[in-house]
């Protein structure tokens, strides 16, 4: 069959982005995976699957699939790249909608200068929401936050335990630069303790208000920016008593900021989403 596409970025964490509403698609997971290869597809960090409301309270539902064709609860970048998407479609004509994920509502907003604003909700911190067995795990605290001390292979790392709708599971290091995420972080997204993954952060603190972030998805490996992994690092953070809100992400792709208010309240996502091109492949059956 013949599927039309918008290819879309938000700080470089890139989408195949999918109207569902006017056009048939029901793709297994190989084919969502042949089109997120970089050499014999489209090539993306993920696919955003933009489908009709299920009820009128809402005004759209939103699919997420990874690079290797699982599909997950969240992502902060696509969910603003959604915006742009349904909004340049003309599909909604709302400078503020409600959109059903897998792991809940959430309500994008536009600003008159364009820029997105999302609220991703209010993050947990209980490991159980991450689907990470902590039971046994030494800990340690630091301000308001738990740190787990979860063993690799040849070494310790103390980890925050942050659920976005996603799980997350973020780390203090020198120097993001030269931290090795290349191995470390495929050994934490696939740590048996994670029992369906998890991704992997990796922030280094400048000052109360700006940090430097890589992150390994889970299922997409290393990407340019992540949305959720920028909220997870910010709230836990300033959980540990080392940031203060609004936090400024930079990433490889691009900045993100985090707002928070702290403890019982939602985390809400701002940064860039922009339109690459627009095209129309063959999905083989």
């Amino acid at each position: 069959m013949k599927l039309k596409f918008t290819k879309m970025h938000g700080a470089g964490n890139d989408f195949i982005v999918i109207d569902a509403i006017n056009q048939q698609i029901n793709f297994s997971t190989e084919q969502w995976r042949a089109l997120a290869d970089r050499r014999f597809g489209i090539g993306a960090d993920q696919i955003l699957v933009v489908e009709v409301a299920p009820s009128a309270d809402l005004d759209f539902r939103y699919r997420i699939f990874n690079a290797d064709g699982g599909e997950v609860e969240q992502c902060g970048n696509g969910s603003r790249a959604f915006v742009r998407f349904v909004l340049d479609k003309g599909l909604t004509n709302k400078s503020k909608i409600r959109v059903l994920t897998m792991s809940g509502v959430i309500e994008p907003e536009i600003a008159v200068d364009g820029r997105i604003t999302v609220n991703m909700g209010v993050p947990s911190f209980v490991p159980a929401d991450a689907s990470f067995d902590a039971d046994g795990l030494a800990t340690q605290h630091q301000a308001a936050d738990t740190l787990y001390l979860l063993p690799l292979t040849d070494h310790v790392v103390e980890i925050s335990c942050v659920s976005m709708g996603n799980p997350h599971a973020v780390q203090i290091v020198r120097d993001t630069a030269l931290h090795p995420v290349a191995s470390e972080g495929p050994a934490i997204e696939r740590h048996p303790l994670f029992t369906k993954r998890v991704n992997a952060g990796f922030m280094q603190v400048h000052d109360m208000h700006h940090v430097n972030l890589r992150v390994y998805e889970r299922g997409a490996g290393e990407t340019l920016a992540c949305g959720t992994g920028a909220c997870a690092a910010a709230v836990a953070g300033i959980r540990r008593g080392l940031l203060q809100s609004p936090v400024e992400v930079a990433m490889r792709g691009g900045d993100l900021q985090i707002a928070w208010a702290g403890e019982g309240q939602p985390v809400f996502l701002s940064g860039p989403a922009v339109a690459v091109f627009e095209g129309e492949i063959d999905v083989a059956g």
